[in-house]
C-alpha cells in the first residue's frame, strides 16, 4: 500500500505534545503518523512507511533523537527523508543533518510554516527528478 504524499512522522516521548503536533498537522490535511521514541518510529519505517517528513524530538526513552540519526544516517532511503527537530535542549546543539530546529514550548504556527515549507520543498524536488 502507497503512503500518502504528505505523511509526517511525529516521534516525542510526551504523548501530549506528540498528539497536540498531530492533530495539528492532521487539521491541516496532512496524513499523521506517530511514534513514542525513536525504535518506535524506525520499527514503522522499515516495516513500509515513507513518511515525506519527520518530526523529531530528541530526548526519549528506549532510542533517543539523537540515536535514531544515527540510524537515518546508515540508511538509505532514510536518510533523504527531512528531519524538523522540536526540542527544548538548546538550538546550539542541532544537528547539522536536520533542515529546521524549534524550540520547546514551540509555537504552533512556527511548526506548521515549517513543515509546509519542507514539503514543499520536497515536493519540488521530487517533480524535478
Amino acid at each position: 500500500m502507497e503512503p500518502a504524499r504528505h505523511t509526517i512522522l511525529v516521534v516525542d516521548d510526551d504523548a501530549e505534545i506528540r498528539e497536540s503536533i498531530a492533530d495539528l498537522l492532521q487539521d491541516e490535511g496532512y496524513e499523521v503518523a506517530v511514534a513514542a521514541n525513536g525504535r518506535e518510529a524506525l520499527d514503522q519505517i522499515r516495516a513500509g512507511l515513507r513518511p515525506r517528513l519527520v518530526v523529531l524530538d530528541l530526548m526519549m526513552p528506549v532510542m533517543d533523537g539523537w540515536q535514531f540519526l544515527d540510524e537515518r544516517a546508515r540508511d538509505a532511503v532514510l536518510k533523504s527523508v527531512p528531519v524538523v527537530v522540536v526540542s527544548a535542549t538548546p538550538e546550539t546543539l542541532q544537528p547539522p543533518e536536520t533542515c529546521a530546529f524549534i524550540r520547546k514550548p514551540m509555537r504552533l504556527e512556527l511548526l506548521l510554516e515549517v513543515v509546509g515549507r519542507e514539503c514543499a520543498h520536497e515536493e519540488t524536488d521530487v517533480n524535478r527528478r
